[in-house]
């Protein structure tokens, strides 16, 4: 029998790895590892009206992202609210944003709140959906 305690911490622990691992693709410039935590049917919503649909659209992003306007930047994302819904799919709200390259501070114009729906694919959890906005 399952401890449904323990269960739910270690889903809460691997939740808020994800946008961890996020960050971590960005600050490496990395756009497949970014895009690899991603489902191959997300959804994304950024400002300025962007949407891109599918793993393989986030990557291509990502990668023009990176060799050009992002080249050398870094990203913060810290969840401030992460509900796991049910065994398979969890809501992280976080505070989030851009640091262009030698920025160490995150300026008040460029803190966002991303809202993330995951969800569980095999034994990893997936960004299914992003919508990330001013704060």
């Amino acid at each position: 029998m399952t401890d449904t305690g323990t269960l739910h911490t270690r889903d809460d622990r691997a939740v808020r790895e994800v946008p961890h691992a996020l960050v971590a693709a960005r600050a490496a410039n990395d756009a497949k590892a970014f895009a690899d935590h991603y489902a191959d049917d997300a959804t994304v919503v950024l400002p300025g009206g962007v949407f891109h649909q599918g793993r393989a659209e986030v990557r291509r992003y990502m990668t023009a992202a990176f060799a050009g306007p992002l080249r050398g930047s870094t990203s913060v994302d810290e969840p401030e609210s992460v509900r796991v819904v049910d065994g398979d799919t969890a809501v992280v709200v976080s505070r989030s944003g851009l640091l262009l390259p030698g920025g160490e501070t995150l300026p008040a114009d460029r803190l966002r709140r991303a809202t993330w729906v995951l969800s569980r694919r095999g034994d990893a959890w997936r960004v299914a959906g992003c919508h990330n906005c001013p704060a």
